[in-house]
């Protein structure tokens, strides 16, 4: 069985710097065609002229044959001007603003401290500008519990923001809740969409600790329960635009994923296409993968869909234990693990 779909695009993608990013990028740029490039690096990219510069360290990373365009990122911080966000617009090669709540998730202790008291001027450009908020939709508040920070973000922050400024786009990234479902779905198209990683369509959070503490499971926000990844499949495989892919693909080197204190992020850029396939076959839904993988990120930034196309062939693969690199190993998702889909170049 043969699936021809157009090229995919992932819409949320950790490719680091230095040695990893050298090492990861290929993987990618096999076959997806952009990648909305999140910019929470040692120091952050916060300004226009530094993501110009991480793009071009990307695209000398690629394969020399590679079209892979990175589109790029400013990491929202509280002291952001509007000015900035004029000179993203008009540069060409940012095409949104990450807001990490300080302190939420990897590299993002210079991340917002106070949304409404230092950002609204920069939300407000934005809006102006038709630049995209993505969210890491999580609350930072310690006497929070963890598995309820997405849905206390979406009713504190994120409901008064888009109440407060309905024109601003906003991407709630990663989704992981059927709260995060429900929100998307009572939001107008056009204005709050959301991306879906692969690992929570397919897995709850029963994966962290089954069998032993499972590291390579470990991502923030955290796997939820089975309830939520239900709610998740079924939006996803519905049809709905509001939806698109997101790997958040987020490699990080073993020692630092096995350690006393491991690293969050899952990497799954070299089976992200094939898992994304697993889940809609299994929802009987294969006729709705081309527009979630490859429709619906490009109409809501307002960018053409592409031309070209991969193919999707029901050959079992096996995923590899680990990638190895001069600096280390990387364990992907799903690693030893046989996959049904099997994606090629056209």
């Amino acid at each position: 069985m043969e699936l021809t779909i157009t090229q995919p695009d992932d819409w949320h993608l950790h490719l680091r710097d230095g040695e990893l990013l050298q090492a990861v990028a290929p993987h990618s740029a096999n076959f997806f065609g952009r990648a909305i490039v999140m910019p929470n690096l040692k120091p952050p990219i916060t300004s226009t002229a530094v993501a110009a510069a991480y793009r071009e360290s990307i695209l000398k990373a690629l394969p020399a044959d590679s079209d892979f365009s990175p589109l790029m990122t400013l990491y929202l911080t509280d002291t952001t001007s509007p000015r900035e966000i004029k000179l993203a617009r008009e540069s060409g090669v940012v095409f949104a603003v990450k807001l990490y709540p300080a302190g939420a998730t990897t590299n993002s202790q210079d991340g917002v401290t106070d949304l409404f008291g230092k950002c609204l001027p920069v939300l407000e450009e934005m809006a102006e500008q038709n630049m995209p908020l993505l969210v890491h939709g999580e609350v930072t508040d310690p006497n929070v519990d963890v598995f309820d920070r997405e849905k206390v973000f979406i009713d504190t922050i994120l409901q008064p923001l888009i109440q407060r400024l309905p024109q601003l786009k906003v991407v709630m990234e990663h989704i992981t809740t059927m709260e995060a479902v429900r929100f998307v779905e009572s939001c107008s198209y056009g204005s709050v969409a959301a991306t879906v990683t692969p690992q929570h369509l397919l897995l709850n959070r029963n994966a962290i600790f089954q069998g032993g503490l499972q590291p390579h499971n470990y991502c923030l926000p955290v796997l939820k329960r089975e309830i939520h990844r239900q709610a998740i499949v079924s939006a996803v495989t519905s049809g709905n635009k509001k939806f698109f892919l997101g790997t958040d693909s987020a490699p990080h080197e073993k020692r630092r994923k096995e350690c006393p204190c491991g690293c969050a992020g899952i990497y799954n850029a070299p089976v992200a296409i094939s898992l994304y396939a697993k889940v809609f076959e299994e929802a009987g839904a294969l006729d709705k993968l081309e527009a979630f993988t490859s429709f619906n990120g490009p109409d809501f930034y307002g960018l053409p869909r592409n031309t070209s196309k991969i193919k999707l062939t029901r050959t079992p693969w096996k995923v590899p234990e680990s990638f190895s690199f001069s600096f280390g190993d990387i364990v992907p998702m799903s690693a030893g693990e046989t996959l049904e889909w099997q994606p090629s170049s056209i």
